[in-house]
């Protein structure tokens, strides 16, 4: 079943014929939009594992990579490397998710651009060893656009990516991810939690409360949470009182009042 559509193209299909060509994916859209639920589809629809690297201003070159450290063996200490995301995906031939990748310092990412273009090799500079990536290594990125705190992405990064540009999932594509991706079976409550949401999506695109309360996750939380007690409840438990803001849990409660 292909959950996500886009026009008259088909996202899934096109991610999965992209990763067969060896072209790195650069998903770009909303918090809410399910790039990492693509990127979940996208490891099953392989049978790969997939190692993830969420990224921020404290990413640096151990966390993609690995660190030193000291082990005792035969009672001395050696000193062993530990293989970071990186490293073991390249190696495995896993997928590699690097989450909200404009979330680092433009200065970090570039020690990976051996391995984004032809080459796709990296020399450890812990280690000294050049690791050339196994024939099913494959990346995975996303972007959140215009998010706070994010930085633009260093051109020659963008450039070793192909992009797929994501919105919400709406209509028929999003009743398909609830049916398969939650415990909830009442199509009534269906129904009405799509509507719900695309409120929610509106008045996340309007400013009125934060992208979070509309993602897809808290969504799917929340038709799991239906299954065992009231949906306002269930709202209140996945949403509302993940919100700090009061105008926002206020705004959130009046539109769920308003569909059920």
């Amino acid at each position: 079943m292909n959950l996500y559509q886009n026009d008259d193209t088909t996202i899934q299909i096109d991610a999965l014929n992209m990763l067969k060509l060896k072209k790195n994916i650069l998903l770009k859209g909303p918090t809410g939009s399910g790039k990492t639920k693509l990127a979940e589809t996208l490891r099953h629809e392989l049978d790969r594992p997939m190692h993830s690297i969420n990224c921020s201003v404290d990413l640096d070159a151990e966390s993609l990579l690995g660190f030193k450290t000291i082990e005792i063996k035969g009672g001395e200490s050696v000193i062993t490397f530990v293989e970071g995301p990186v490293i073991q995906a390249m190696k495995q031939g896993h997928l590699l998710y690097i989450d909200e990748i404009n979330m680092a310092k433009p200065e970090t990412l570039p020690i990976l651009n051996g391995v984004l273009d032809f080459r796709r090799t990296i020399t450890n500079p812990f280690t000294g060893e050049v690791i050339t990536a196994d024939d099913n290594f494959a990346v995975i990125a996303a972007i959140n656009v215009g998010y706070v705190g994010t930085l633009p992405m260093n051109e020659a990064l963008k450039n070793r990516f192909v992009v797929i540009d994501m919105d919400y999932i709406s209509g028929e594509t999003l009743k398909n991810v609830i049916r398969t991706q939650t415990l909830l079976e009442d199509e009534t409550l269906i129904e009405q939690l799509g509507k719900f949401n695309k409120d929610l999506i509106t008045m996340a695109e309007q400013g009125q409360i934060s992208e979070e309360a509309s993602s897809i996750r808290a969504l799917l939380d929340l038709c799991d949470l239906t299954t065992i007690m009231p949906v306002e409840r269930a709202v209140k438990r996945a949403i509302v009182d993940k919100l700090e803001d009061d105008r926002e849990q206020q705004a959130i409660i009046n539109a769920m009042e308003l569909t059920f």
